[in-house]
Formats: C-alpha cells, structure tokens, sequence
C-alpha cells in the first residue's frame, strides 16, 4: 500500500512540475534551452569533427536572453555565429548575431575566438536585426523572436572559414532534448 501512495505523489509530483514548468515558460520566467550543435544539423548535413553547445535563459518579461555558446574541434577558423529564422531543413535569414570576425555585425558585436571557445551574452530588443524582416520578424521584434524560438522555427549556427554557410548548428525550441550527436 505505502509503494501504492508512493507512486501516485510521484506522479502528482511530476504533472504538477510539468504544469509549473509550462506556466513558467508562458509568462517568460527563466525557460531553459539546452542544444547541441553538430554537422549532422547542417544543410546539407555534414561530417566534421566540430561540435559546440548552446545554452540560453529565456526571460520574456524582462526581454532578455542570457546565452552561452561553446564550439571545438572546427575544421577551420570559425568567422561569424549567429541564430537564424528558419525551420530544421532550409537556411534562413539572420535574426540575432553572436559574434563575427567580419566586421559585419551591429555596433557592439563581440569578436569570435577564432580557434574555438566560448561566448556569453544576453539578447535584448535592440540585438533583433531586420534580416528577417521579409518572413515576419522585423528589427526589435523581441516577442516574434522568442515566439519563433519556441516554435522551433530558429537555429543557431557557428560558420567557419572553409564552411561558409555553417559547420555545426542545432536547431533551438520545443523539441525532444535527449538526441545527442
């Protein structure tokens, strides 16, 4: 009888989690993303030794994305990351730049360690550009973005100087967290 009682409060434990946790991400209070970026995720997919991981808070209330980004082991100097719109099969356009050795970013973009590294920043309004203006999200539109994010219509992608178009990438939103590459 006790394993009986012990099972159900796991269980109500469990749903009542899960609803907090959906409130929590609907109201915009600290919703986890957690992907891995690899060259299978590419298009066309690729085989590369390269590998990264994006990790992100998102506070829609406060309009800010608190984000950290590590990449290794590209096959050459990374020259620009960035997230786009666009669904798992097809390139889309840039919404919000990490970083760039360009020199092709807003004002205030931050330098790509070359080699590999890692990245931290937060995302706000002003970090929305308009390159993705003719799908939908104009230049500010925080709450489209975050909106597209969850919806799985968003990508992040490290580019490099032999893969121009991408070397790794994972696609961000709701989805199934366990795939590892």
């Amino acid at each position: 009888m006790k394993k009986a009682h012990g099972i159900v409060a796991a269980t109500i434990i469990a749903v009542v989690s899960l609803a907090l946790g959906a409130v929590a991400w609907a109201h915009g209070s600290g919703r986890s993303i957690n992907e891995r970026l690899s060259g299978f995720e590419e298009t066309p997919a690729l085989s590369t030794p390269g590998h990264g991981e994006f990790r992100a808070t998102v506070d829609k209330s406060a309009q800010e994305i608190h984000y950290r980004l590590t990449f290794n082991d590209l096959e050459s100097d990374v020259t620009q990351a960035h997230i786009h719109f666009e669904n798992a099969t097809n390139s889309g356009a840039i919404v919000v730049f990490l970083c760039t050795n360009l020199g092709n970013g807003p004002v205030g973009t931050q330098a790509c360690p070359a080699g590999g590294g890692t990245i931290t920043g937060t995302i706000g309004p002003a970090d929305v550009t308009d390159l993705a203006a003719a799908q939908g999200i104009a230049a500010g539109e925080f709450q489209e973005f975050v909106r597209a994010i969850r919806a799985g219509a968003t990508y992040v992608n490290v580019h490099t100087v032999d893969r121009a178009p991408g070397e790794i990438r994972a696609q961000l939103g709701d989805h199934d967290h366990s795939r590892r590459h």
